[in-house]
């Protein structure tokens, strides 16, 4: 079940979209200003964001730059505006689709699903994007800010299995059998811990406060994009 978050503050075409999309498999949440859509989305993992440009209390491009800071999460732009400038801005900002209203239902659809059809196709092709990390797992290439990252096979091998499970809480328990697969009977957990320190200390801005490979105390760890 693919989830889909919906800012338009036109209620019928929030309430369409919904309606001409219910027999997909597609769960909706669905926001009316940008305020609620910051508010409700900070924690929430979302498959696709349908954005309209123009709200009551915002500019969408100014929410597309704060979504394209931490997430590369499929974006398609819905708007009124139908200049050419609009849309070179949307997609240079990040934009994965730009649609000018009125528009086909139809059309809609099938731009839903070639977006998370291409996103679907990144994650198995083995990529991770977010803006500030660039992780290629098949061509074993990491990189932080455009500078390449240098990192262990086991500190490679955590660092999927944390972004994979993106928003998941995994136990340590878990994450050791995960890595360790050589056929050891007895791996220490304290080596899990200087794994994680040690990939923290490479992609974290601030590892000793970090933003993305986060304790979840009495449990494990849990990576996060908030």
């Amino acid at each position: 079940m693919k989830k889909i978050a919906i800012i338009e503050d036109d209620k019928g075409l929030n309430n369409g979209i919904v309606l001409a999309l219910k027999n997909e498999e597609y769960e909706f949440i669905q926001f009316h200003s940008f305020e609620k859509a910051r508010k409700e989305l900070k924690g929430e993992e979302v498959d696709l964001i349908i954005l309209d440009i123009n709200l009551p209390d915002g500019n969408g491009f100014d929410y597309l730059q704060e979504v394209r800071k931490h997430s590369r999460v499929p974006v398609i732009i819905l708007t009124a505006n139908d200049l050419e400038t609009d849309e070179v801005m949307g997609l240079e900002l990040g934009a994965d689709d730009y649609i000018t209203k009125p528009f086909s239902l139809m059309v809609l659809r099938a731009r839903i699903k070639k977006a998370l059809t291409k996103s679907s196709s990144s994650q198995l092709q083995g990529i991770y994007e977010n803006g500030e990390l660039f992780f290629d797992f098949k061509q074993m290439y990491f990189s932080r800010n455009r500078q390449e990252i240098e990192l262990s096979k086991n500190e490679q091998k955590l660092l999927r299995l944390l972004v994979e499970n993106k928003g998941v809480k995994l136990s340590r328990a878990k994450m050791v059998d995960a890595i360790w697969t050589d056929g050891a009977e007895y791996v220490d957990e304290n080596a899990l811990s200087v794994t994680i320190k040690r990939l923290r200390d490479k992609i974290e801005k601030n590892p000793s406060k970090p933003k993305y490979i986060q304790t979840v105390y009495g449990i494990g760890y849990v990576w996060r994009e908030e």
